[in-house]
């Protein structure tokens, strides 16, 4: 069985969905979620599902001590999934082409250090974009520019807020995300 990794910053709802489609099959497992937030509700989420959890700090991340951790593990797969940290180097070249992030736009568009989150559907909406959507793609060493794997799209509205936005990538992260995991393994 193939072996899972998610990392994630904040509320975890794609973790979760993640955990919920994982825990449903044999092929794969979640086997792990990592946070560098101690008060992150992703850790809870894993609670739920009794998935091993555990926290770290940036100098934690930046001195191999994860690396380490997942290796031992024996880890197929690292998910991030609204994991906010700039990956090292030495962690991409110990999982090449094993790591894979989801951002809530149609890279290239409106993607780099600092667009996640609320600040990327703003971007869609003063952009005046007629579609955002979702990319899936790999990790390598600069932010959204990995391999992209997967992207669907959505409409945006002239009429919709930057909230009604997020609703709808939100929708998109939690149909496609799995199945893409799931692809990939």
């Amino acid at each position: 069985m193939k072996k899972i990794a998610i990392l994630a910053s904040g509320s975890g709802s794609n973790a979760e969905k993640i955990m919920e489609y994982f825990s449903k099959t044999e092929k794969a497992q979640v086997s792990l979620v990592a946070s560098n937030k101690k008060e992150a509700f992703v850790l809870e989420r894993a609670k739920k599902y009794n998935v091993p959890s555990f926290t770290f700090s940036k100098k934690e991340l930046e001195s191999g001590m994860l690396t380490a951790k997942l290796l031992s593990l024996e880890i197929d797969l690292v998910v991030l999934a609204g994991f906010l940290l700039k990956i090292p180097d030495e962690f991409i070249k110990n999982f090449p082409d094993k790591i894979v992030n989801i951002h809530p736009a149609l890279l290239p568009k409106h993607g780099g250090k600092g667009m996640y989150g609320m600040y990327v559907h703003q971007a869609v909406k003063d952009a005046g974009d007629k579609e955002t959507g979702i990319t899936i793609h790999l990790v390598n060493e600069n932010y959204d520019e990995g391999k992209v794997i997967f992207q669907a799209g959505v409409e945006v509205l002239e009429k919709d807020s930057p909230e009604d936005i997020a609703n709808k990538v939100h929708e998109l992260e939690h149909k496609y995300f799995p199945n893409v995991i799931e692809s990939l393994l």
